[in-house]
């Protein structure tokens, strides 16, 4: 049995992106797997860049709620918050002291803030704080804490897990055989979704579409995917379109087949838009109710996520101990 670890960090109101690039596949996976899945909320990688006490309690309960919203079962999987598993944050300062910082010099966040920066003839240390420099020793201690074999991640992800693979090896050969190196899982059906102006779709963009805003709002935001001026009565590509891209991640085969016929039929980009709505909505109006019904009830998470924590802490704790064996402490 290999045990598999994926968590979500709670930065801000669930989008359509997270839905189909982390919540329903994970979901799936926990579905049609025989391993040991772990789920978790990520919320202390999430002070790096969240200061607001209020606004971060609620973020935490608004992953728990869409995971279980969309059909995530606590009895099946070990789902825990993060900040429950004291083991994880001791194995962080041990795993940080068998770090080089030239690891953390190459890391993408940190890389990516330094290149802005210098672009911009700042600092380029301007906006990095040291829990953002150090994020990737975290991620490796929530990996390894629990001897993950598959870390399911996107492909810009990919690097997270060879650093945590390298601390891994490294801290087997100074010491002993303690931890198994992880392999990323990159689940090739998992669909990435472009925001309302074709950009990255994210909350700090704008373009953002919420999975559980009202369906009046979502028709709304719905009606500014960006289009191109091919009037009614013209055929259209699919190719190029954002309204398209995003009805084919929730769209069946037969769907998609008949929207592209319309397409070539010249819809209108009004009519194409609420195909899309069509489609979305259906998917969205149970889990909707279920996440409203969660919110209004958090006690109810909180009790899922402490049964998770224990769960978890069973596997963390004789695991600290062989890691605090072999350093002498």
């Amino acid at each position: 049995m290999k045990t598999i670890l994926t968590g979500i960090k709670p930065t801000g109101e669930p989008h359509l992106g997270n839905l189909a690039g982390a919540i329903l596949p994970a979901i799936e996976l926990s579905k049609n797997s025989s391993d040991r899945c772990l789920y978790f909320i990520a919320d202390y990688h999430s002070l790096t860049a969240t200061k607001d006490a209020k606004q971060l309690q609620n973020n935490i309960y608004e992953i728990a709620a869409a995971w279980l919203a969309f059909g995530l079962n606590p009895d099946e999987v070990i789902f825990y918050r993060q900040s429950d598993i004291p083991e994880i944050f001791e194995l962080n300062w041990i795993l940080s002291c068998m770090t080089p910082k030239g690891d953390m010099n190459r890391a993408h966040a940190y890389k990516a803030l330094v290149d802005k920066a210098n672009e911009e003839g700042k600092d380029p240390d301007k906006g990095v704080n040291i829990g953002l420099f150090t994020y990737p020793v975290l991620m490796t201690a929530d990996i390894l804490m629990f001897n993950a074999d598959l870390v399911p991640v996107g492909k810009d992800q990919v690097q997270h897990v060879e650093i945590a693979r390298s601390i891994a090896q490294r801290f087997n050969q100074h010491y002993k055989q303690t931890f198994i190196e992880p392999d990323a899982f990159i689940q090739e059906n998992v669909k990435s979704i472009k925001g309302l102006d074709g950009r990255k779709m994210s909350k700090s963009y704008g373009n953002s579409i919420p999975i559980f805003c009202s369906e009046k709002r979502l028709k709304k935001l719905i009606n500014k995917v960006t289009t191109d001026s091919t009037p009614p009565g013209e055929p259209k590509s699919t190719q190029d379109s954002l309204v398209y891209d995003i009805y084919q991640a929730f769209a069946s085969k037969e769907q998609c087949q008949e929207l592209e016929k319309k397409y070539a039929e010249g819809i209108s980009w009004g009519e194409a838009k609420a195909e899309l709505f069509n489609v979305i909505n259906p998917q969205l109006e149970g889990p909707r109710e279920k996440f409203n019904e969660l919110m209004a009830n958090p006690s109810q998470m909180d009790e899922l996520l402490h049964e998770g924590a224990r769960k978890a802490r069973e596997l963390a704790a004789p695991l600290l101990k062989q890691v605090k064996d072999a350093i002498g402490i």
